[in-house]
This record gives structure tokens, sequence and C-alpha cells, in this order.
């Protein structure tokens, strides 16, 4: 009965995207505020905590609180540090890492509703035709280090000075400020009170500017490239921090077909070259969000799996690939007729 509802992965992990979407943004709606307040205040995804009506928000927010009004203030106080600082930061990591510990990185590919709205905004571009822009190798090596800047700066670093009383106190939740999904999915409940610049301080102002426009650049770029700010999402550098502690990893096999291959790099939303060129620990990258994609469209059997506690829970498949690049080609570009496309328009056009 599965199989005909969701005959891929792809599609199952869209309608997992989808039901998370639903629930990281309208989840209070349904459960009642308290109840999803309870839920979880540290799940390892862009579900923002300014939405009003979201069943739980990502761990950046207390983890931003925790430096600014914890840790910060408790070492230029310099008392009772191991109660107001490390068993608060131990307890916030702790119930990260339980959340983590189960599916890895896939939070980013599975239920974070930023990259959901991303891989929507992208699929709508290719039903549109837009031009397809992939990075190449050396442009994806260089894009890797922004996203552990944007935790060492904006999540850890100038909320710990804000609270030493070192930095001002309106950096105390810098990510929050330029985070897109903070736009995003309060947008997507009627809510327009966090789009509007804050001009009561000129630091506010700053960071208030920056984070409409680099809403504004995500909404465009996800047209034509996937996944634009999963590459510099300081959660991901979070996750990638701790993604050999889990059970759950991507495992590639070394495969003669292989060098001449390259069709899990096409489907990769990451760019991820060594997906390709790698085998072993090192296929899985610090940038995988564990989608699965690259499984799917592995002609060979068994080269690449997504494996719990040693064991397969989906391994890549000839036959299932001859199945899938029937409706969609590795790079997201859908097959047949096409609504708002004549058929001769829908080639995929890639740079």
């Amino acid at each position: 009965m599965l199989k005909k509802i969701f005959p891929t992965l792809g599609r199952f992990r869209f309608a997992i995207q989808l039901l998370m979407l639903l629930f990281t943004v309208y989840g209070s709606a349904l459960i009642g505020h308290y109840a999803a307040e309870k839920v979880s205040n540290t799940l390892p995804a862009l579900s923002c905590a300014f939405d009003k009506q979201n069943g739980a928000y990502c761990v950046l927010v207390p983890l931003q609180h925790q430096m600014h009004h914890r840790i910060g203030e408790a070492l230029v106080q310099g008392q009772q540090v191991f109660n107001t600082v490390v068993l608060p930061l131990f307890f916030l990591l702790l119930s990260f890492f339980t959340f983590f510990v189960v599916l890895n990185k896939a939070f980013c590919g599975w239920i974070c509703p930023l990259g959901t709205m991303q891989e929507l905004l992208f699929r709508l571009g290719r039903r549109f035709n837009r031009p397809f822009h992939r990075l190449k190798e050396t442009q994806a090596h260089k894009a890797r280090p922004v996203k552990w800047l944007m935790l060492l700066v904006l999540v850890l670093g100038l909320p710990l000075l804000a609270g030493m009383g070192i930095a001002p106190d309106q950096v105390g939740d810098p990510f929050c400020q330029v985070c897109p999904s903070r736009l995003a999915t309060t947008l997507l409940t009627a809510d327009t009170e966090q789009i509007a610049v804050r001009t009561g301080h000129p630091i506010n102002f700053a960071l208030g500017a920056l984070g409409n426009a680099l809403f504004g650049f995500i909404l465009i770029a996800a047209l034509a490239a996937r996944q634009p700010f999963c590459r510099i999402c300081p959660l991901l550098s979070l996750n990638a921090a701790f993604q050999k502690l889990s059970p759950m990893r991507l495992s590639k096999q070394p495969h003669e077909k292989c060098e001449k291959c390259g069709i899990c790099t096409k489907a990769c939303p990451m760019d991820i070259h060594e997906i390709w060129k790698k085998s072993g620990h090192k296929a899985f990258n610090e940038d995988c969000t564990l989608c699965g994609r690259c499984a799917e469209y592995c002609p060979d059997d068994g080269v690449i799996q997504i494996k719990f506690f040693g064991l397969p829970l989906f391994k890549s498949s000839r036959d299932y690939y001859k199945a899938r690049v029937k409706s969609e080609t590795p790079e997201g570009m859908p097959k047949g007729k096409v609504i708002w496309l004549k058929p001769a328009d829908t080639k995929l056009k890639a740079e």
C-alpha cells in the first residue's frame, strides 16, 4: 500500500517535508501554544521562534539566549558558574543531541521548513523553465567555511560578547535578526510584524535591513539554484559537528563505474562532489543533508546507502534508477507534460 502512495524515496521525503512544514509553522494552532512549546525548543532545523503559531523552534534561538543571558553574564559575575553556566548549556545540548542522534542531518533534508520552502521554489523554477545554476567544485568548497563563520560569529561570538558587556546588547541574537526563516515562516501565518525594520538603534536597523535583503535574495536565488541558504546555514555546521556521533549516516562503496559517472553529484541539491569522487566515510560530507537523492539516482545496485546502526534503510538500485528518471531528471527537471510550458521547452538548461 505504501509503495502505491510513495513509489519513490523522493516522494516520501516530500510528504514528510510538507507535513513538518505545516507542523513547524502552524503546529500550535492544532495542539495549543503551551503544548507546542513543550514539544521541543531545540529542534535541529530552522523552525523560527518568531512564528507565533509554530509547533517547535530551532536550537539556535535558545543557544543565542544562553550565550547572551547565561554564559556571558555568568563569566562577568563569576558566581555560581556550574549552576548558571554548565548545567543549562549541558541540558540544552543534551536535548538537541537527543533529537539529532535519531536522524542526524536528515533534520535539514527532511524537516527544516526553510529547506522545504527553498525546494518548493526550485521546483517552481523548473516548471517555469528558469535557468539552472549549479556550483562548480571550487565554488562549493569556497562556500563551505561561511556556515562555520556564521556559527562562530553570529550564534556564539557576538551573543557571548553582548552578555559580557563588551558588545552592545543589540547583538544578543544577531543570527535571528538576519535569518530568512524568521521572515518566511511568519509571513506564511500572515504575520507581517517581522518584516518591519526596527529604526530605534543603528545596529537593529542594519541587521534588519540585512535580513530583509537576504530573504529577498533567497527567494530569487532559490528559483534557479538548489538550497542557496542551506550552504551557509550555521545550523548545518552545528549538525555537521555532531554528524559522526549519530548512527544515521550515508555510506558509499567504491565502484569501477563511478569515475566516469557523476550522476549522484548532479542529483545532489548541495552540489557535493565528494559523493561522486570519494567512498567510505569521506563520501558523507559536512554539507550532506541526508536527502537521499544521490542514492535514488545512483544507477548501480547497493553502491550508495542510507544506514541506521549499520542497517540499510535505503540503497541504490538500477531498477529504481530507471523508474526514477522516467519522471524527473537528476537535476530536478520534470519530464513529460509540464503545466505552463510547451513540451519542446521542458529541456533543462544547465550551466
